[in-house]
C-alpha cells in the first residue's frame, strides 16, 4: 500500500495550483482596469475642477522680482485683477520640463490683445524663473510667485503645468491639466473664444 505524503495529496496539489494562479489573475484584472483608464477612461487632463463656474480664490501673490518690460517691473497678481477682462492663467516653473515644451503655445496666446495671460510661478527660485523667461520669452502680463504653493492649492492645481480660462466676471470657465499642444491647444483657444463671447 503506497504512502501518500501531504505533498502528494490531490487537495494539496490543487491548493498550490490555485495559489500559483491567483497572483497572475489579480495582475490581469489590474492591468485590464489600467488599460481601460488609458484608452477609454478619463485622462488626467479632463479631471473635473471643483472651482469650475466659481470665482477665482482670494489671493495676493508678489511679483517675480526683476522681471521687467521696458524697464518697468511686471506686476504680481491678486483676485481683484480678474474683474472685467478674460484672463488665461498658466501655472508653471523653470524646473518643469512639460512647461518648457508648452511655452511656445503660451507665447502665442500672449500675442492676442483681446485677453490677458497671467502666470503663477510655482515653487521656483526667482533667478531660475527669470532665466527661463529670458531664454524662452515672456508671454505674461503679470506673474505672481507662489513659493510655498498655497495659492496653487487654493486654485485646485493637481500638478504643473495647468492652464485656466477666467471670464470677465472673475469665474473660472475652463481648466486644462498638463502641457498644451495639438488638440488640447485648439480646445484651449476654443474655450477662450467662448469666454470672449460671453
Amino acid at each position: 500500500m503506497s504512502d501518500l505524503t501531504t505533498e502528494n495529496k490531490p487537495g494539496s496539489r490543487r491548493t498550490r495550483v490555485i495559489l500559483g494562479i491567483l497572483p497572475l489573475l489579480l495582475f490581469a484584472i489590474l492591468a485590464a482596469v489600467f488599460f481601460r483608464q488609458l484608452t477609454g477612461g478619463q485622462s488626467s487632463s479632463t479631471i473635473p475642477s471643483a472651482l469650475l463656474g466659481k470665482s477665482v480664490p482670494q489671493f495676493d501673490l508678489p511679483a517675480l522680482d526683476g522681471l521687467k518690460e521696458n524697464g518697468v517691473q511686471i506686476p504680481g497678481m491678486k483676485t481683484a485683477d480678474f474683474a472685467g477682462k478674460v484672463t488665461v492663467v498658466n501655472v508653471w516653473a523653470s524646473w518643469c520640463v512639460p512647461c518648457r515644451a508648452e511655452h511656445p503655445m503660451i507665447m502665442e496666446l500672449g500675442q492676442d490683445t483681446r485677453f490677458r495671460v497671467f502666470g503663477i510661478n510655482y515653487k521656483d527660485k526667482p533667478e531660475n524663473a527669470l532665466r527661463f523667461l529670458g531664454q524662452l520669452g515672456n508671454p505674461y502680463d503679470a506673474v505672481g510667485t507662489d513659493q510655498k504653493g498655497r495659492t496653487t492649492i487654493d486654485w485646485g492645481v493637481y500638478g504643473i503645468p495647468e492652464t485656466f480660462v477666467v471670464g470677465r466676471d472673475g469665474k473660472i470657465r475652463y481648466k486644462f491639466v498638463g502641457p498644451l499642444g495639438g488638440k488640447s491647444f485648439q480646445k484651449m483657444k476654443d474655450e477662450i473664444e467662448k469666454a470672449l463671447k460671453s
